[in-house]
């Protein structure tokens, strides 16, 4: 009777306890704090602060789902929950300030109390997470909420799967059995394709992998006919790491299941998370630079005669075209030649020279992110004529194109600009947009400040 285990089939009910929980968490949180803030006193004004209590957890409710929260637990690390559960708070909370702010009631609640609820409510989000986590280990260890997996492809897709399986005894997969049509000195093969009806005939197996080569259609076919009057999970592992992915991913067009293989990472709750970074970011940051902005425009101007500003065209998010911004370090009549790189060939007045080795001249691209045509964090956005050129000799050129272009970047601050290897300064971009986060961003607007302004390739 109780021969399976008996929490395997309840990571559904997992997630709709997290589901739930959430929204709940979040509420109680906002409480605790009222009461660390304002003590036993509670007054007439807690009806005003429970109303913001309500509305965050319906956001909470809503927001937290754009990040997979509420997806199967199997297979994701702690780490990568935690992670999501930080960038959804974070969501939360600047949607909380932007709002609070638009409507002019910041100073209608407690910052301190905001304070403690944004910690408290992080705090506990975290721990109830931790909790299940540790719940669900220990019964792993203890042999229970454990799948049984069968695969099938001995080859070098299959063995890498059954090594990663077995490295990651958290994920609560137990390979019981593999089988291929060739054998394999690597691995111990107990049979061909035909054998596999038979084996789960005599064993209990909770999911089947199918980890065979592109080229093997008919012989998956031909399986899938035999063990298909077995009630058990598929799961069909393609053969796609030989190509050039980039953020790939599983997804559906009308109904019929479809692969990723090149595909932006900004979309979804992400895109709403990077918009709201940059816009509120990009919002702050030129109203406390204006002054100095006021002072370069002067110097420009006196440097010589001509606009302070620059516009040049560029390609950006989706090969869309726009106009960066940028303050003029060249005469007029120089800047409108049409040349990539190689600085020093280049008619640079002094005053403009100092812009560029400071990346001063950059600050007016912050207005570009504002109105939307770029981002503070992503590729460094090219001329026209360049990217028509360059897709046709960089491998992945065109790749970097999937985010909107970037005021600052991971190439940038590791040292690829002005005059350096562009393929080169292209592999450090699609490493950003594959690995992609928000807190990936901060990190390199951080590290801009060290790295990212004084540059001997700047100018």
């Amino acid at each position: 009777m109780f021969g399976k285990p008996i929490f395997k089939n309840y990571s559904g009910f997992f997630n709709l306890f997290s589901r739930v929980m959430d929204p709940l968490l979040v509420a109680v949180a906002g409480y605790i704090a009222f009461l660390v803030k304002f003590s036993q006193n509670i007054d007439p004004i807690f009806k005003e602060y429970g109303i913001l209590i309500a509305f965050v957890s319906l956001c909470v409710s809503i927001i937290f789902p754009m990040f997979g929260l509420y997806a199967s637990w199997r297979g994701q690390s702690l780490f990568k929950q935690a992670k999501k559960i930080l960038l959804a708070w974070s969501s939360v909370v600047l949607v909380i300030i932007v709002l609070l702010f638009s409507l002019k009631m910041s100073s209608g609640f407690s910052r301190l109390w905001l304070g403690y609820w944004l910690l408290i409510g992080l705090s506990l989000l975290l721990f109830v997470r931790i909790s299940i986590y540790a719940f669900l280990h220990y019964q792993r260890i203890n042999g229970r909420n454990i799948r049984r997996v069968v695969v099938v492809g001995g080859g070098e897709l299959g063995q890498k799967i059954i090594r990663t399986a077995e490295k990651s005894d958290w994920m609560g997969y137990r390979v019981v059995a593999v089988f291929d049509d060739a054998e394999s000195n690597e691995i111990d093969v107990q049979g061909t394709l035909d054998d596999v009806d038979v084996y789960l005939s005599k064993n209990i197996v909770d999911e089947i992998w199918l980890a065979l080569p592109l080229r093997a259609e008919l012989r998956v076919k031909e399986l899938l006919t035999n063990i298909g009057h077995h009630a058990i999970n598929i799961k069909y592992i393609p053969d796609i790491f030989g190509f050039s992915l980039l953020h790939y991913s599983m997804t559906e067009i009308a109904g019929v299941p479809a692969m990723n293989l090149s595909a932006t990472p900004i979309y979804g709750g992400n895109r709403f998370v990077k918009e709201l970074e940059d816009r509120l970011f990009a919002s702050i940051i030129l109203l406390l630079i204006s002054p100095l902005m006021l002072i370069i425009a002067c110097g420009v101007k006196l440097s010589s005669p001509g606009p302070v500003f620059f516009m040049q065209e560029r390609v950006s998010w989706n090969g869309k075209r726009f106009n960066m911004y940028k303050f003029r370090t060249m005469p007029v009549n120089d800047d409108l030649v049409s040349q990539w790189g190689n600085v020093k060939s280049k008619k640079i007045t002094n005053f403009g020279r100092m812009l560029r080795r400071s990346s001063l001249d950059e600050l007016p691209q912050f207005i570009n992110v504002v109105i939307g045509s770029m981002s503070i964090v992503g590729p460094r956005p090219e001329r026209t004529q360049f990217v028509d050129k360059f897709r046709y000799e960089i491998p992945g050129y065109m790749q970097k194109h999937m985010v909107k272009a970037g005021i600052t970047g991971w190439a940038q601050i590791n040292g690829w600009r002005g005059d350096t290897c562009l393929k080169t300064r292209i592999e450090h971009d699609l490493y950003y947009i594959e690995n992609w986060s928000l807190w990936f961003d901060l990190k390199i607007i951080f590290l801009t400040f060290f790295k990212g302004f004084l540059n001997k390739n700047a100018g």
